[in-house]
């Protein structure tokens, strides 16, 4: 089965998700971003921690 025929499959048991990101010392939720720091929340980068 593919990825795609999945996720079709489990499409109304989906639900959307929040994301928040800290910005000036403080956390706000990623889609209240205006457009372009939206854009510039998807070029980060995100650490890991070995």
């Amino acid at each position: 089965m593919s990825k795609t025929e999945i996720l079709n499959k489990l499409m109304q048991k989906r639900q959307k998700c929040t994301v928040y990101t800290r910005v000036m010392g403080y956390h706000r939720p990623v889609e209240s971003f205006n457009v372009g720091k939206t854009g510039e929340h998807r070029q980060r980068k995100q650490f890991i921690q070995h």
